[in-house]
């Protein structure tokens, strides 16, 4: 099937459901709640792996702990692994959990060109493969994708941006997680679209500068460096993006240590609850829609019922949840502060 072929389905649901609630299962039409799967699970004998390229970030922790809870609920025996953002090691995770016989495979890829082969022959191999969070190339041989919307969900940020900065010149520090993630790319892309569209509907021009580009790898930690270093090379800075909310949550340390206090931080997606509080007090500006929970929940509830043989011939090759800007207007919504993540 041609990338532009593929069908796209939107999950769109209460998400403040999904961050309190353990037994959360996403509205999906025909889904099963964590009750009813027991027979998917026992008509395959359910045999779940959960490959994670890394678990550096509260993000990536709050994601594979929401995948098992739901396998092992649906009465599934769990494996689950930690790439350490390492595409070769990630590989061989994958490979290992197909020699041991799992059923499903749940995989976050750390490149979208490298795992490919991997996915392929676990599919081969007779293993139902469901890609969450991070793509994959289409061409690879799975059951289908879950992930938030990046490219919309960093569009609205981007339009949030645009307003809140109206006749201001935006020199901005862009904070990346790591080269060749398409997430990443289309997270930034995302907000350069909405911010661009925005400026030019509310001032009737646009314009900004990217004074420069750090990695991060996702972490907080390394934001604080990588935002270090950028602060340092452009001390004239008024505004920080960050691809996700703990690296834009290092920034903020990187800002009070230079004691910068009028520079814009905001986030491309993820909705960490530490920066919804910090969007709740105004000292966070604003952040994406992508909730782990959600996106892993829905993941094992497809992969069940592929395993069932219950998904249609024709089921969407990308399934999407709701995308969504969190500002100080709409925080309320979605912070809770028992969440995970």
């Amino acid at each position: 099937m041609a990338a532009d072929e593929i069908k796209v389905l939107v999950v769109d649901d209460d998400i403040r459901v999904a961050r309190v609630n353990a037994a959360y299962v996403a509205k999906v039409p025909g889904f099963h709640v964590a009750g009813e799967a027991h027979s998917a699970a026992e008509a395959a004998d359910c045999k779940v792996g959960v490959a994670m390229y890394t678990l550096s970030a509260p993000y990536f922790a709050a994601q594979v702990a929401a995948a098992v809870d739901q396998a092992t609920k649906a009465g599934c025996e769990v494996s689950q692994s930690d790439g350490q953002n390492d595409m070769a090691k990630q590989i061989a995770d994958v490979e290992d959990m197909v020699s041991k016989g799992v059923k499903l495979l749940i995989l976050n890829p750390r490149d979208p060109e490298g795992l490919v082969a991997a996915a392929d022959a676990a599919t081969k191999a007779g293993v139902k493969v469901v890609v969450m969070d991070s793509s994959i190339n289409p061409k690879a041989d799975v059951v289908t994708q879950v992930r938030s919307s990046n490219d919309q969900n960093g569009y609205l940020v981007g339009q949030w941006l645009a307003k809140q900065m109206q006749g201001k010149p935006i020199k901005l520090i862009l904070l990346s997680g790591s080269p060749g993630n398409e997430v990443g790319r289309d997270r930034r892309l995302g907000v350069f679209k909405g911010l661009i569209e925005g400026q030019l509907v509310n001032e009737g021009e646009a314009g900004f500068v990217v004074l420069g580009q750090g990695w991060g790898s996702w972490a907080q930690e390394e934001g604080l460096k990588a935002a270090e270093d950028q602060l340092q090379a452009h001390p004239d800075a008024n505004v920080v993006l960050g691809e996700n909310d703990s690296m834009v949550l290092g920034a903020m340390k990187a800002l009070e240590a230079a004691n910068k206090k009028d520079v814009l931080v905001l986030a491309a997606a993820d909705g960490q609850k530490e920066a919804l509080a910090l969007i709740k007090e105004g000292k966070y500006g604003a952040t994406g829609l992508n909730d782990p929970d959600l996106v892993a929940r829905t993941a094992v509830d497809i992969g069940l019922k592929a395993l069932k043989g219950d998904l249609p011939a024709n089921y969407p090759k990308l399934v999407l949840t709701k995308p969504d800007v969190i500002t100080k207007e709409n925080v309320d919504k979605y912070y809770r502060k028992d969440a995970v993540f």
